[in-house]
């Protein structure tokens, strides 16, 4: 009978590891590479905001066009003929065509072009920091499902170690080396372990959810993972070369020195636009009255010239309005770099404070955590410790593992927050 219960509780244990492989064999793992590939193909809002960038070019050829020539035909025949008083509307027919087209001087369609071409620049560059900004909500989701994963991984580990401490504690039960009180606290502890791990399967179905959200997936859960070092590295580079890195690669800074150029084109074109553009014509008359005794008909070539008199107009106000655009676009430029080297300081400090906080984790106590551990549990194993003290040594290393586990996710997440900083990623 004693045995038959050993070959069941291991059972129970061993089941759900032993179905796992056949689990993990269904799922597709996607590194970071090929989640971020996929989430700049198909992502809806992504996409959505490189429409604009087309919507923009196709604004340039508007900007460049010429303006259309002007045609129009006048037709006039009602007299009287001269001999018998007899009106003959269509005898003395003559007939305008007439012909205009107005020339812009001072490159006011090359202005026009430049200014268009340049909001493209501002678009492309602004799509830039939108895909960043989201990439990093991408980023930081993908670390969650790892660290998520992390937790379950240890959470079971934890369940079958304990669940090893519970067969030991059985078997001081039926030597009599423990009462039962002992044993009924030990057994009850179980629960919170299988809490836990119930708590670690919610959290990280809950990531892969809002995973599958950004890559636009409608993938089951039990068919989609993810797969990448989870862990830290100690080396970081001095902070001077992020800063310049961003400096050269932040979009939106890029989109605030490329709004500084626009509005020196804007001006120019506003000055432009103030200058006389001229409306040449041209008309050909042909009349075929009997009226003139020395010819049948009547054909007249003509040519005018109309120049606008811009004495009121001269189109003050949107000159001074984009010089003071000039001026209001550098004092953005200027809070974009400053807000630049804000970013990239801020992360650069919380990635050296969780790489302070990792290493003597790393170096010391996990695994002096668990060496307390397997100490007190063979002293308890042997009636050399009290229940307290193995509980309380079995607490200390869940702790431990689990605090090594949310410092390696905030350390991956801020080098996706250093990586936003900067404009690209510098730290995989």
């Amino acid at each position: 009978m004693k045995r038959i219960l050993r070959f069941l509780s291991a059972t129970a244990v061993v089941a759900p590891f032993a179905l796992a492989p056949a689990h993990d064999a269904a799922q597709q793992a996607l590194t970071w590479d090929q989640v971020e590939a996929r989430f700049e193909t198909t992502n809806p809002a992504l996409r959505a905001d490189a429409d604009n960038v087309d919507e923009m070019k196709a604004e340039e050829i508007t900007a460049f066009l010429r303006p259309n020539p002007q045609f129009s035909v006048t037709a006039d025949g009602t007299q009287i003929a001269p001999n018998n008083g007899v009106w003959a509307p269509l005898s003395g027919t003559f007939v305008v065509p007439n012909f205009s087209y107005l020339h812009e001087r001072d490159r006011k369609r090359e202005l026009r072009l430049k200014s268009a071409q340049e909001g493209t620049q501002i678009t492309a560059s602004q799509h830039e920091d939108l895909k960043r900004t989201m990439e990093f909500t991408l980023r930081s989701t993908f670390v969650n499902t790892l660290q998520a994963k992390a937790v379950l991984e240890l959470a079971r580990a934890d369940l079958e170690y304990y669940d090893h401490i519970i067969q030991i504690s059985r078997d001081r039960f039926k030597a009599g080396d423990i009462a039962q009180i002992d044993l009924d606290r030990i057994e009850l502890l179980r629960v919170q372990y299988e809490s836990e791990i119930q708590t670690a399967i919610v959290n990280l179905r809950t990531a892969k959810i809002q995973l599958l959200q950004l890559l636009d997936d409608r993938t089951p859960i039990e068919q989609f993972d993810v797969t990448g070092p989870f862990d830290f590295s100690e080396e970081l580079k001095p902070l001077d070369e992020f800063r310049q890195v961003a400096l050269a690669s932040r979009p939106d800074l890029q989109a605030a020195l490329q709004t500084i150029e626009q509005s020196q084109t804007n001006y120019k074109l506003a000055v432009s636009n103030g200058s006389t553009d001229p409306t040449f014509g041209a008309w050909y008359t042909w009349n075929s009255s009997t009226n003139n005794a020395d010819t049948d008909h009547l054909q007249t070539l003509g040519l005018s010239v109309s120049v606008p008199l811009r004495i009121f107009d001269r189109n003050q106000g949107e000159k001074k309005r984009t010089l003071i655009d000039i001026d209001k676009s550098r004092e953005a430029g200027e809070a974009a770099r400053a807000q630049v080297f804000s970013d990239v300081d801020s992360a650069y400090a919380e990635v050296q404070s969780n790489i302070a906080l990792l290493k003597p984790y790393r170096d010391k106590y996990k695994a002096q955590a668990t060496r307390v551990r397997d100490t007190v549990t063979y002293s308890y194993e042997h009636g050399g410790a009290s229940l307290m003290d193995f509980l309380n040594a079995q607490s200390d290393y869940r702790q431990v593992q689990l605090a090594y586990l949310q410092l390696v996710g905030a350390y991956l997440t801020a080098a996706a927050q250093l990586n936003l900083s900067v404009g690209r990623e510098v730290i995989q």
